[in-house]
């Protein structure tokens, strides 16, 4: 098995950026994966006191599809965000000055519009991550499930559309369930894999077109009694990960099924 692509998606919902490596730190997740977001007027969130916080709470694919169609692009060396969409004039806006984050944050509220539950805020937090669940971790999704799940539905689907940090090729469909409890070596690092990606209404839109056109979930639902598609894995021992690097289970066989 080899890790074929590497993401990371600075802003919670946005357009991923594609990376040849990554430097992975014990407890981490991927460096700037999901460091900010666009929390809804009605978001409890506290960036003096930040917590987990369900993806409702933020602009988000599963329940704003529009936002698949922003190409959004963030340099950490200057720490600057550019925002773009048709029919939109884009935004380069400066993330260290309040004004910076406040351009952005009226920029994403004219955009979604009637969407929009109020007036937007940029959220960010020394230390804290925008991800789908509370703990801090990789994502891996192996593209045997992805292409699986499509040609039993008929549909080609993006691997984009699972939003991983990691696409790795060379295994089974589903084999990746296999490692729950188990570590993997992945590049130069150890990770444990501790937990499936239960699948969401985010999975059906495109990130081609931003249109809702496939039921990833109820599929999955369909086809194997669940619907989860991918795995969780928290960084052990860090090291650099490269696209081509081995992904290998530490223990048994790379054997598996949904």
């Amino acid at each position: 098995m080899r890790v074929e692509r590497i993401f990371r998606f600075p802003v919670k919902g946005l357009s991923p950026e594609a990376m040849e490596e990554v430097a992975l730190t014990p407890g981490e997740g991927l460096p700037d994966d999901r460091r900010f977001a666009f929390a809804q007027g009605d978001s409890p969130f506290d960036p003096a006191a930040p917590v987990w916080l369900q993806k409702r709470h933020f602009a988000c694919l599963m329940a704003n599809a529009r936002v698949a169609a922003i190409r959004s692009a963030y340099d950490p060396a200057s720490n600057t965000l550019l925002l773009r969409a048709e029919g939109v004039a884009p935004l380069q806006a400066d993330l260290s000055s309040q004004a910076g984050r406040d351009a952005a944050a009226a920029w994403m509220t004219a955009y979604l519009g009637p969407e929009a539950r109020g007036a937007l805020r940029f959220a960010e937090a020394p230390g804290h991550a925008f991800t789908d669940i509370a703990a801090k971790a990789v994502s891996l999704v192996g593209l045997a499930s992805v292409q699986a799940l499509g040609a039993r539905f008929g549909m080609e689907l993006d691997p984009l559309r699972f939003r991983a940090n990691i696409l790795f090729s060379g295994a089974a469909p589903f084999a990746e369930f296999d490692w729950i409890g188990r570590e993997i070596l992945l590049g130069g690092a150890r990770l444990r894999v501790f937990k499936r990606t239960q699948r969401c209404a985010a999975t059906e839109v495109n990130p081609a077109t931003a249109e809702r056109d496939a039921k990833p979930p109820k599929w999955l639902r369909e086809a194997y009694g669940h619907a989860d598609l991918g795995v969780y894995a928290e960084v052990l021992e860090g090291g650099r990960v490269a696209t081509g690097d081995a992904l290998e289970p530490v223990q048994g066989e790379l054997l598996g099924r949904a």
